[in-house]
């Protein structure tokens, strides 16, 4: 039987050091993530275990993407004992479990890079607010026959009961893996697309919600890799059909009270929950380029695929940014939020940290909502969308860049340091994606010119 610590059981040091005597873990890797969200690992051994909760583990933070320059790489990992897990498809004899770490500088203060803290800082905003930031993100992905193109597993549609074993074997095992790591899962399916799927987990704090996404990631692509098949969240790896989304539903708490729900609005919403999705569609332009943050994200957020484009909330209405669900529209603990344009790709922690971030400046700022908008806007004339003043999300990773350098909001949230490097880097991809020559072009203009 595989151990687990239950999901709302929070580990600590002494509990960690015990379990790892007891269930043979001969290997404990550290994990964080670099700028980008991409996730870094390294692996101590029991006997070092003891020591790292007290001093720290240090690494060259100059080779980790956006941390330090060389003239002052030393970092410091400080491992988090409520996120260990014991990895369950690893052997049990000489198992392997992880955690996650904050990093700091070698005095002990925060690294102003680590995602972690970005996302950390901003709960602390909402916190001393009063608020409990809750977040639910349904993350979309695709299985293929390998990774070097795309190609299905499958041919099944939406909610599909497919009739190969490999994807419905592959979804099973990942959720096991998942649960058995403590985390609740809610439903698995399949997706629009052929050879695409989604397991939904239960919604969760911040934090823990940004740790259990980049689980989430690494045992679905784990699990497949296992099984000789390629999990990928790349958002659009397929034209012609639905790309890869990350919905994100959110509220605010007030201790057990939904900050959101008001039993007597037309919306059952509160006057923070308007302010708050007033919020999320006044800066969403400004932080496409962290919840859409690659040259691909873009090719996914285009009208006919599910995917919004159009800046507007609505209730049952799919072609609009921002919905507030309408499956149980009188209870207040589901009273919530759904942001429509985040894909997959993204870290997490910078994902939420903008999202809450621009949802709290929605109340600082008394934000009015408008209407909601239940027409297909798809289907509206450019006249109908002005006369709505409906406005769309940026086009390219060019116009998202160009949107984050005129106005400051993202500074604010991720800092200067991470959001100077964030634009430098999303500047040189840009420029390697228009220098490049693609298939397209070659197709188009070879024989022709």
């Amino acid at each position: 039987m595989i151990t687990k610590l239950r999901y709302d059981i929070m580990a600590t040091k002494d509990d960690v050091l015990k379990l790892v005597e007891e269930k043979d873990v001969e290997f404990i890797r550290i994990w964080f993530t670099d700028v980008l969200g991409f996730l870094k690992s390294f692996a101590i051994t029991p006997p070092e275990l003891e020591g790292a909760f007290e001093e720290g583990l240090g690494f060259d933070g100059s080779s980790i993407r956006g941390f330090r320059d060389i003239h002052e790489s030393d970092c410091v990992a400080w491992p988090d004992a409520s996120t260990f897990q014991i990895l369950p498809w690893r052997p049990k004899e000489k198992a392997v479990a992880r955690m996650f770490a904050d990093v700091t500088n070698p005095d002990g203060t925060p690294l102003e890079a680590d995602p972690r803290y970005i996302l950390k800082q901003m709960l602390k905003k909402a916190s001393d607010k009063g608020y409990t930031f809750y977040v639910g993100p349904e993350l979309e992905y695709f299985y293929f026959a390998n990774d070097q193109c795309p190609e299905f597993l499958e041919n099944a549609g939406y909610f599909d009961q497919s009739m190969k074993a490999t994807d419905i074997d592959l979804r099973r095992e990942t959720v096991l893996a998942l649960e058995a790591m403590g985390m609740r899962i809610e439903k698995s399916h399949h997706e629009v697309a052929p050879s695409q799927h989604e397991i939904d987990m239960c919604y969760a704090e911040g934090l823990t919600m940004a740790d259990n996404t980049i689980t989430y990631k690494y045992t679905v692509k784990t699990i497949a890799q296992k099984s000789g098949v390629c999990a990928t969240f790349m958002p659009k790896p397929v034209a012609g059909i639905n790309g890869s989304g990350m919905h994100c539903h959110q509220s605010l708490f007030e201790g057990k009270k939904n900050a959101f729900w008001n039993p007597s609005d037309e919306y059952h919403l509160s006057y923070v929950g308007k302010s708050y999705i007033a919020g999320l569609l006044k800066y969403a332009p400004e932080f496409a380029l962290v919840t859409n943050p690659w040259v691909n994200s873009y090719k996914r957020l285009v009208p006919g695929y599910e995917a919004p484009v159009y800046i507007a909330w609505a209730r049952s209405n799919r072609s609009a940014l921002v919905r507030v669900p309408m499956y149980k529209p009188n209870k207040e603990k589901a009273t919530r939020c759904e942001l429509r344009c985040p894909d997959p790709s993204c870290n997490p922690y910078l994902a939420f940290a903008v999202m809450l971030g621009a949802g709290l400046k929605g109340i600082e700022e008394h934000l009015e909502l408008s209407p909601p908008v239940e027409k297909n806007i798809f289907h509206l004339c450019a006249e109908d969308k002005k006369k709505l003043n409906i406005t769309e999300m940026p086009g390219s990773l060019l116009e998202a860049i160009q949107i984050a350098e005129k106005n400051t909001f993202l500074k604010e949230v991720l800092g200067e340091h991470v959001y100077n490097y964030y634009l430098e880097s999303k500047k040189a991809e840009w420029d390697s994606f228009r220098t490049a020559v693609t298939d397209w072009e070659v197709k188009a203009y070879l024989p022709l010119l």
